[in-house]
């Protein structure tokens, strides 16, 4: 009989443990299978520095009049795809969200992510709700056809060029989103197309709008 109850601890390490030191050795286990969403936060946040670092690190070669490098292009690409497993479409919308703040980027990139998940959360409901995407262009097209007008009028002919080049990039971006596109089409004279060319809507905007639609500023979206 006491033979029996060797073999059986043998068999179940654990037999010979106390109970607080069962509780202890059970512990991290335990925290793991109750918190996955804590370590999913963790991994996301990770994931979404190191994207920011990525960003923004071209957002400043861009800044000084250069390029990025095919380090950095290679380091942007590593960090979508790590980005995209844990959470799809991050990279997506963390960069609509970056283009039109960049300061986000270069806040997450130091660790200051709050701003930029809000930021990001906002681009993700944009994006799977089209109605509210296209509430969103118009209201940053009339915004930015204001702007312009006022500095115009100003005489700031640099912030006018950025504010032009700004909405350029929203025309062109129709190009890409044929969904938002089909929307708006309704909505033309809203965005201050008087007549009918027969153009597509991207180029319709640019050409009521006297648009030069050159290459903008843009990291490879």
């Amino acid at each position: 009989m006491h033979s029996l109850s060797k073999m059986s601890a043998l068999r179940d390490p654990s037999a010979n443990l106390t109970g607080a030191e069962r509780r202890e050795t059970e512990a991290p286990e335990r925290k793991v299978a109750e918190d996955p969403e804590k370590e999913l936060r963790r991994v996301r946040t990770q994931a979404l520095v190191r994207h920011a670092r990525a960003v923004d690190s071209i957002f400043e070669a861009q800044e000084m009049g250069g390029e990025a490098s095919p380090e950095q292009v290679k380091e942007l690409q590593k960090a979508r795809k790590v980005f995209e497993e844990v959470r799809p479409y991050g990279s997506h919308d963390a960069e609509a969200a970056y283009k039109k703040n960049p300061e986000l980027s270069r806040e997450a990139a130091s660790g200051r992510v709050n701003r930029a998940v809000r930021a990001l959360q906002l681009e993700t409901e944009l994006r799977i709700d089209p109605g509210r995407r296209a509430d969103r262009f118009m209201e940053d097209w009339q915004k930015l056809d204001q702007a312009s007008l006022r500095q115009y009028q100003a005489g700031d002919i640099s912030g006018y060029r950025a504010t032009r080049s700004a909405m350029g990039d929203m025309a062109r971006s129709l190009e890409r989103d044929p969904q938002l596109e089909s929307i708006l089409e309704n909505r033309k004279r809203e965005l201050g197309i008087a007549f009918e060319s027969g153009r597509r809507l991207g180029l319709e905007l640019a050409f009521s709008h006297g648009i030069d639609l050159g290459r903008g500023r843009g990291i490879g979206i």
